[in-house]
């Protein structure tokens, strides 16, 4: 089936937004993305449709015969505040669709984000643990959003209602605020259809892998659709503690309720609520030999220090209410305000290079290992928000050019806390530690703040001749917080932010961009104050880019050229007492990116990134007691940025056989990451007298599927990491230890329609 943009795009109501080297690595990845962008690049060229038709906003109708979205080329995306096609964006964007990470049998947002080229992982440490990714060598933590609103808490996020997750790469900050130059990572909700639709689904595999959801769509008139998605899953391990057996585990259960009302007037209203529960026994990997520069080897890699005491519970509750008002076709207001509550706690346990796990979850460094036992590191944390988000958008004539134009305002209100866990045992074997959830410290000083921010951003597109279109805007943000902090009680800051993009469309199906984006982070979002404010993170990106539409817009290529700068860059740690891990430093890359239909039957997705991240400057720190000022080891300039591969590829494919069948599989491939915390003034790491950080290796992991479709049920196999590799996942990027990904496991679904 061939369909039009505007005709993908009623697939879901409005509110929906998304309806969605290894030499042998370097060579073909290479001509993958460079042979498809040279074969297909003529033919866009030969596409002339009418530009006028494909920027039209789709109408907000409930239709009774519409079809569900499908496919891996997201036709609609609100990541760019408007609701539109993302070939129209003048940067760059990935998309991974609802249909991609069902076959792919995606539970986790991490799980999802691995089919999005220039994506590694960091391993939580130092506070900062949830979900943890890189995009682009930047961090992405300051950069989670759930429907264009904040969700920057720590905690691990679940696909099950989501619809599809966009990727809009580079500094967005004129966008969605305080922000890094990596990009945004735009969670989008699962909201009522305009049929009734009931899929139950239920998932077995190995190491005691269980799951079972739940998408449930009714409409009760043609203004009126209720939409519950429902999940649980328990999921075990290859690793185990020698001594007692216990294995690092999941244990996930979560509820969305979407209620769409007057969708058949100019008024459409959506009320959102989702709940997420996680219990899950937090697994840290191996710690890093520092004479071989690589994960230890005095113990296997199926080796884990925790044991059943240990856990990481947490609450996530969200709900949101969503109204737009359409004053035409052509103009519209959309609000939404949001109430979200994160409640975590975890007591987990950090590998050792030496000393072997035991029963009690102890390293014990004293009286011949029986005293002075540390069992690893606790938290409990609340961090509650309050989000205001208004956006007027409008499409005018003037001065005989045509505008597309943003005018909008967010307020945010914060409330976090966290402190460490009351310890209720002792120090000792004999004694050991012992931590209950949510029981907090009463020793020490809690970490915690209250602020208020404000945003107002405008921009506007001009079309100022035929083909050619200008992007211009602006933000303007401050924030006023008050701090548990005795030296530093206060922050407030002022800051700008700025995007502007010249784009071509030779064609509606063909579009050439040139952009600009910056960002700012203060210090605040890591709640580390010193003596002294610090400058904020500003972050600064040029982008060059193209997207091409094949066989009638099924096909989505894309390619970008990008330079991003950052100045006085955080330290993701947030135990560090250096705040500053870098002063300067830059990623040069390339992305290459193909997703949709090559044919009827024939579907892919695939990306490649090369990137050259380096520090420029080192770091120049406060002493948070002093006041003194110290500076980062002048050696470290030139050298690679921390967990930043040089290369990325992922491919997946499938192909219908026909009959109902279909056959998939795919691969994800990394470059080596280094782990080092260049802040400091100490010596360089070093191996053998040359420089060499602890290094996670490059891997290549292959993945497969098997599905069986009828009208009302279905089947699918999916094996995970295929020939069973040993491979490091991800990386504490400080480089004390790495995370062996998951070895081969197979998982059966079945699912029944009706």
């Amino acid at each position: 089936m061939k369909c039009s943009k505007t005709d993908a795009g009623r697939h879901q109501l409005a509110a929906g937004d998304g309806g969605g080297m290894q030499d042998w690595a370097r060579r073909s990845s290479r001509l993958l993305g460079f042979g498809i962008l040279a074969a297909c690049a003529l033919p866009a060229f030969a596409q002339d449709k009418s530009a006028e038709a494909a920027k039209e906003l789709p109408t907000v109708n409930v239709s009774a015969d519409a079809e569900p979205p499908d496919g891996y080329r997201a036709t609609t995306t609100r990541v760019g505040k408007v609701l539109q096609d993302p070939h129209d964006i003048p940067q760059a964007v990935t998309t991974v669709t609802s249909q991609l990470m069902e076959e792919q049998q995606v539970g986790s947002l991490k799980e999802a984000m691995r089919n999005v080229s220039g994506v590694s992982f960091n391993a939580a440490e130092g506070g900062r643990s949830g979900d943890n990714m890189n995009l682009r060598g930047f961090y992405t933590f300051g950069d989670m959003y759930l429907d264009g609103i904040r969700d920057t808490a720590q905690y691990n996020r679940e696909t099950f209602n989501l619809e599809q997750v966009d990727v809009l790469r580079g500094a967005g900050a004129m966008l969605f605020g305080r922000g890094q130059a990596g990009g945004v990572i735009n969670q989008v909700t699962k909201t009522p259809l305009r049929f009734d639709q009931y899929k139950l689904t239920g998932s077995l595999g190995s190491h005691d892998y269980r799951e079972v959801t739940a998408d449930l769509n009714k409409v009760f008139s043609p203004g009126t659709g209720l939409r519950v998605n429902l999940m649980r899953r328990d999921e075990g391990s290859w690793r185990s503690n020698p001594v007692t057996g216990d294995e690092p585990d999941i244990h996930r259960k979560g509820i969305g309720i979407s209620l769409a009302l007057a969708q058949d007037t100019n008024s459409p209203i959506w009320i959102n609520h989702s709940t997420l529960w996680t219990d899950d026994n937090q697994d840290y990997g191996i710690s890093f030999d520092a004479a071989t520069r690589k994960p230890n080897k005095r113990f296997p890699a199926s080796t884990f220090w925790g044991t059943d005491l240990n856990f990481d519970k947490s609450k996530t509750s969200m709900t949101t209410l969503v109204h737009e008002y359409h004053f035409s076709p052509k103009s519209q207001l959309r609000s939404q305000l949001r109430v979200a509550d994160y409640d975590r706690s975890y007591w987990v346990r950090t590998p050792n290079l030496t000393i072997a796990p035991n029963a009690g979850s102890l390293v014990c460094t004293g009286g011949g290992g029986t005293t002075n036992c540390n069992a690893g590191p606790t938290r409990t944390a609340d961090y509650n928000t309050v989000t205001f988000q208004t956006d007027y958008t409008t499409q005018f004539a003037a001065a005989g050019m045509q505008h597309e134009a943003l005018i909008g305002f967010e307020y945010l209100k914060e409330d976090s806390f966290r402190h460490s866990l009351l310890n209720l045992g002792g120090t000792t074997v004999a004694n050991p530690p012992y931590f209950e959830p949510y029981l907090a410290n009463t020793a020490g000083t809690p970490v915690s703040f209250k602020g208020k921010s404000y945003g107002l951003y405008a921009q506007d597109t001009i079309e100022f001749i035929p083909q050619w279109k200008l992007t211009l805007g602006a933000r303007h943000d401050r924030m006023d917080a008050d701090y548990a902090s005795v030296t530093s009680p206060q922050l407030k800051f002022r800051e700008w932010s700025y995007r502007g993009a010249l784009s071509f469309h030779p064609s509606s199906d063909t579009h050439y961009y040139l952009g600009y984006s910056d960002s700012f982070s203060p210090t605040a979002d890591l709640y580390q104050l010193t003596v002294k404010p610090q400058p904020p993170e500003r972050s600064e990106v040029i982008e060059l880019g193209a997207k091409w539409l094949l066989l009638d817009g099924d096909l989505a290529l894309r390619a970008a050229l990008y330079r991003a700068t950052k100045f006085w860059e955080r330290n993701t740690d947030l135990e560090s007492t250096a705040a500053i891990l870098t002063k300067k430093r830059r990623t040069d890359g390339l992305e290459l990116e193909a997703a949709g239909r090559l044919s009827e039957d024939w579907e892919v997705f695939s990306g490649l990134a090369l990137m050259n991240a380096r520090i420029l400057e080192v770091a120049e720190n406060v002493n948070p007691t002093t006041g003194a000022v110290t500076f980062g080891n002048p050696g470290y300039e030139g050298k690679r940025a921390r967990n930043t591969p040089r290369y990325t590829f992922n491919l997946w494919t499938t192909y219908k056989l026909g009959g109902g069948w279909k056959l998939g599989g795919g691969v994800e491939a990394k470059g080596d990451r280094h782990g080092m915390n260049p802040s400091g003034a100490g010596p360089l790491p070093t191996l053998n007298g040359k420089y060499h950080p602890n290094t996670a290796p490059a891997y290549t992991r292959w993945d497969a599927m098997l599905s069986y479709e009828q009208k009302t049920w279905g089947a699918r196999l999916n094996i995970r990491n295929l020939f069973n590799k040993v491979y490091w996942d991800s990386l504490y990027d400080n480089g004390g230890f790495a995370i062996p990904g998951p070895r081969r496991a197979v998982i059966l679904t079945g699912e029944l329609k009706f």
